[in-house]
C-alpha cells in the first residue's frame, strides 16, 4: 500500500489522475495473477486440483498473458493521454484538486539532494527486500511474516535515517490513518462472502451453475464454465477458495460433457482473475480504491470498456483451446 501511494502521488505529479495510477497497479496486478504461467495460486492449484501436472500447458498461457497485458497497456495508455492533453475530461477531475496542487507544488520544489545517513537508509532497506524475498521463497513465509518484517525494517530504516522514535511512531500512525477506511471495506466485503458460505448458498449455487453447463456441446461448456466462475467470483472472492469449490466439480463435469480438463481450468482463471478488479466484493481491489480516492462507480465506468475486451479475449482464447483439443 505505501508503494501505491507513492505511485498515485508520482502519477498525478505527472499530469494524469487517481485513476490512471489505480490502473496501471491494479490492471498490472490482476494479469499477472489471472494470466500468469507460474501463479501457484490459481494456475498450480487449479491444475492440482484437476489432476493434471502442474505449471503444464504453458505455451498458450504465455499467449494469453501476452495479449491481455497488451490490450492493457494500449487501453490505459488511450485515457492517460486524454487526460494528459485536457485535465478536465478526467473522471475524478474534481476529485484529483488537492491532490494536484499538493504534488504539482512538490515536483516544482527546489532540488534536494539525500544525506549520507538518508543513502544508507535506502540501502538498508533493499537489504530488507532482499530478505522479504528469500523468505517467501524459501522459508514460505506469508502475511505475518512479512508484516513482522515491514515492522522492524520500518523502525530500524527510520533509525538509520536520522528519525527520532517519536517520529517513527507519528510515521506509522499517518501510515494507518491513510489506510483505516481501506481496512474497514475489506471486512464488510469479506462479510458478503462470510454469510453466502455459512449460510451454504454458494454450494447450491456452484451446483446448480454446474449443471446448467453440462446441457451445451463442449466449446459452448467451456465458455459456459467461464461464464459459471465470473458469477462465483462475486461471491468467493478468494483464487484459491473458488478452485477448491469449483474444480472438484468442474473437472469431472468437464470429462463428462467433452471439454478438456486443461480448457476448464483456463475457464477458472479467466473467470476468476479479471472480476478481482470489478466486484466490490474483492476486499483488496475496494481498498485500493479508498487508498487511490476513486469512486466504485467511477471506476465501472473506466474500466468496464477494458474488462469486456478481456471477456472477449476469454471467449475466444477458450473456444480455441477446445477446438485443438488442449490438455
Amino acid at each position: 500500500m505505501f508503494t501505491f501511494r507513492l505511485l498515485c502521488a508520482l502519477i498525478i505529479a505527472l499530469g494524469y489522475d487517481s485513476i490512471t495510477a489505480a490502473a496501471i497497479a491494479l490492471c498490472g496486478t490482476v494479469v499477472g495473477f489471472t494470466a500468469g504461467v507460474l501463479n501457484p495460486i490459481n494456475t498450480g492449484l487449479g491444475q492440482k486440483l484437476s489432476g493434471l501436472p502442474v505449471f503444464s500447458g504453458l505455451g498458450l498461457r504465455l499467449i494469453v498473458f501476452i495479449v491481455t497485458v497488451t490490450a492493457a497497456i494500449l487501453f490505459i495508455i488511450r485515457y492517460a493521454k486524454k487526460i494528459k492533453k485536457d485535465p478536465t475530461r478526467s473522471l475524478v477531475y474534481e476529485e484529483d484538486v488537492e491532490k494536484r496542487a499538493l504534488y504539482t507544488s512538490v515536483g516544482k520544489a527546489e532540488a534536494i539532494s539525500a544525506t549520507a545517513r538518508q543513502k544508507w537508509a535506502a540501502v538498508v532497506a533493499l537489504v530488507f527486500f532482499v530478505i522479504l524475498v528469500y523468505g517467501v521463497i524459501s522459508k514460505g513465509w506469508f502475511m505475518v511474516e512479512m508484516a513482522g518484517l515491514f515492522i522492524i525494517m520500518g523502525i530500524v530504516v527510520g533509525m538509520i535515517a536520522g528519525l527520532k522514535l517519536g517520529e517513527i511512531c507519528e510515521a506509522f500512525n499517518q501510515g494507518f490513518r491513510d489506510v483505516l477506511m481501506g481496512a474497514f471495506i475489506v471486512g464488510l466485503a469479506r462479510a458478503v462472502a462470510v454469510v453466502l458460505e455459512d449460510g451454504n448458498i454458494m454450494d447450491t449455487m456452484v451446483h446448480t451453475l454446474g449443471s446448467l453447463v453440462g446441457d451445451l456441446p463442449p466449446a459452448l461448456a467451456a465458455v459456459g464454465m467461464y461464464v459459471v466462475q465470473v458469477f462465483i467470483n462475486f461471491i468467493i472472492s478468494s483464487g484459491s477458495g473458488q478452485a477448491l469449490v469449483t474444480m472438484p466439480i468442474m473437472a469431472p463435469l468437464a470429462d463428462m460433457v467433452g471439454v478438456t480438463r486443461q480448457t476448464a481450468v483456463l475457464a477458472y482463471q479467466l473467470g476468476d482473475g479479471f472480476t478481482h478488479i470489478f466486484y466490490p466484493t474483492s476486499g483488496y481491489f475496494m481498498a485500493a480504491l479508498a487508498i487511490a480516492g476513486v469512486q466504485w462507480q467511477k471506476w465501472v465506468r473506466f474500466f468496464f470498456p477494458l474488462f469486456l475486451i478481456w471477456a472477449g479475449i476469454s471467449v475466444v482464447t477458450l473456444v480455441i483451446a477446445q477446438m485443438i483439443g488442449w490438455s
